[in-house]
């Protein structure tokens, strides 16, 4: 990736001036946000192996690198967004990052929701765990109208004849 180009981590930022050096080696993520925002650029731009060395030794020992690479070329990137974070600052130890990431995998859209957690270790933040989390469902609060019951916007009509009518 050109270092000119707008970085993928949607940080408004060039990839240069971003995660780019973050993922060369030549800066260190000041916060766990900016860990997780370069692990996803990662994922990205195909360099996967800083996804290894960004992580905690007990993740680096499960972590598959051709796997990886192979399922990071495959997909197709379509966005990331930060939803929350906790901690992690310059001077913390310790931090959470809840992200959303926006892909494309085996012709099925995915929206990617984790809460991840980062360690600073004696050379840096370290990714740590993460867990999904799982969509709420759309819980309706007001009972359902029916056909026959009185249209809720108050007109006095059946919800059939009024609000609930199909238009052609």
């Amino acid at each position: 990736m050109e270092s000119t180009e707008q970085c993928p981590c949607k940080s408004g930022k060039t990839f240069g001036e971003c995660c780019g050096p973050i993922i060369a080696g030549e800066a260190k993520a000041e916060t766990a946000e900016a860990l997780m925002r370069a692990r996803y650029s990662s994922y990205v731009t195909g360099d996967v192996e800083f996804l290894m060395s960004s992580a905690t030794k007990a993740v680096q020992e499960q972590f598959d690198v051709e796997a990886s690479k192979v399922w990071s070329k495959e997909a197709v990137w379509h966005g990331f967004e930060i939803v929350k974070t906790e901690g992690g600052g310059p001077k913390d130890a310790s931090g959470m990052v809840e992200f959303r990431a926006l892909y494309t995998a085996n012709g099925e859209f995915r929206n990617h929701h984790e809460v991840a957690t980062f360690v600073r270790e004696a050379d840096g933040w370290k990714f740590e765990d993460g867990n999904f989390v799982s969509e709420k469902p759309i819980v309706r609060e007001d009972p359902k109208v029916g056909r026959n019951d009185p249209c809720p916007c108050g007109s006095g009509k059946k919800y059939k004849k009024c609000c609930g009518a199909k238009s052609s």
